[in-house]
């Protein structure tokens, strides 16, 4: 059974679907594992370390003609024109409702195994590479905090004087913003954590963080941990009771999403007004619309005299570590997928698996 690794063409992207760690073990099973030529060079994985691990180094069409194609971020219409027939594609689509890409991964008969609708399972949680990206994320956005931000995060006490430590807020304490919170106070900030799911408030202490408390008359939990979104009254208490707060930080870093919906509006044009001037926002939803209004897509703007940090890859920018973690949910996944066979791996029946039946696109 051949096993493809693609080079990902996406502007910034540098991760890699697999690394050579990887590789080596899909080697030792049996599988043969073709590397496009120069697929994880941008993540610190050049093509002699694949060689070294077992796989073949070959060009883009020797990758693609695999059963089963590793990638990153969605494939476009030449990657699906270049996959092999019947084969598997493995990877995000990064995509809600009708997919135009799986329609033309299905005609070609290739299943498409969508990394995105893995379920939020204790079996599952090794294969869950949303978490594995956004853990990444969450840690890589305090850095960028720390690195736009005028001042020390923590309380510096010198002989020409003392600095008293940043108020940082974070707001979304899924992933993303629970590992933000870790960050923030291993970097000793004074932290405040916030979320509509109240059942994340023991999270939020647990790590050091002092918990924003606000009584919107219901809750934003939602199913399978995610949380929902509240009504458009929930909102706008939400806005106003969260005004005050969020007018006291120096740092903010927001990450609440809702899965296919556009980001809440937490922090609103007034509040980034009553910021004080050098202040930093981190919206790690620039992609889906934006915590702030103000958030520029992949742009760092200046907005009142605040910095707003706008990224949407931030696991690129950690893309060795990134990839690493991201390969290794791929193999588990496989690792399920397969029986081991006389002459090699065998696929096993994809819908007799709660976990592969789920995922299928």
């Amino acid at each position: 059974m051949k096993i493809g690794v693609s080079l990902e063409t996406r502007p910034g992207e540098a991760r890699v679907a697999s690394t050579p760690e990887v590789v080596k073990k899909f080697a030792a099973k049996g599988f043969e594992v073709l590397v496009e030529r120069g697929a994880g060079v941008r993540a610190g994985y050049p093509d002699t370390e694949y060689e070294a691990a077992g796989a073949r180094v070959t060009d883009r069409a020797g990758a693609y003609d695999t059963d089963l194609l590793l990638k990153v971020r969605r494939p476009d219409a030449a990657d699906v024109a270049d996959m092999r027939a019947g084969g598997i594609y493995i990877g995000l689509m990064e995509g809600c409702g009708e997919d135009e890409m799986v329609a033309a991964m299905r005609a070609k008969g290739i299943r498409v195994l969508a990394m995105e609708r893995m379920p939020r399972t204790s079996r599952a949680q090794s294969m869950d590479v949303l978490s594995s990206q956004a853990n990444i994320a969450g840690y890589r956005a305090v850095i960028e905090a720390a690195a736009r931000y005028g001042r020390f995060f923590p309380m510096m006490m010198t002989s020409a004087g003392s600095a008293k430590p940043a108020r940082l807020v974070v707001l979304g304490a899924g992933v993303a913003g629970l590992q933000a919170i870790a960050t923030a106070r291993r970097l000793g900030a004074e932290v405040f954590g916030y979320d509509v799911r109240p059942e994340t408030r023991e999270q939020i202490l647990s790590l050091g963080a002092k918990p924003i408390d606000l009584d919107l008359g219901e809750t934003g939990s939602g199913e399978g941990g995610y949380a929902k979104e509240l009504s458009a009254e929930a909102k706008a208490r939400q806005q106003a009771a969260l005004a005050d707060q969020l007018a006291r930080a120096h740092v903010i870093i927001t990450t609440a999403q809702i899965p296919c919906r556009p980001a809440p509006v937490l922090v609103t044009e007034a509040v980034v007004q009553r910021l004080r001037p050098g202040s930093v926002i981190v919206d790690l939803a620039a992609g889906s619309g934006g915590n702030c209004p103000l958030t520029v897509p992949d742009q760092v703007v200046e907005r009142h005299g605040v910095v707003i940090v706008g990224h949407t890859n931030y696991p690129s920018m950690v893309a060795a570590d990134a990839s690493a973690f991201y390969a290794k949910n791929l193999a588990n996944l496989i690792e399920i997928m397969v029986d081991k066979g006389d002459a090699g791996p065998v696929l096993k029946d994809l819908m007799q698996d709660d976990i592969t039946a789920a995922m299928l696109g």
